[in-house]
């Protein structure tokens, strides 16, 4: 494998996983809070019923 092929699969490859784990990580921060709400909307509307 010489130095342009190592370049290419590092580009092809490693590039796109890096992103992925990024977004992921990103991701994952909104989905607890999505989920906090979620769940105080859960609660307020206990409430209201009763």
């Amino acid at each position: 494998m010489n130095i342009n092929e190592l370049f290419a699969n590092i580009a092809n490859i490693g590039f796109p996983i890096a992103i992925s784990c990024y977004l992921l990580t990103r991701l994952e921060g909104k989905m607890s809070d999505l989920s906090n709400c979620i769940n105080e909307l859960n609660r307020n509307i206990e409430k209201f019923i009763n």
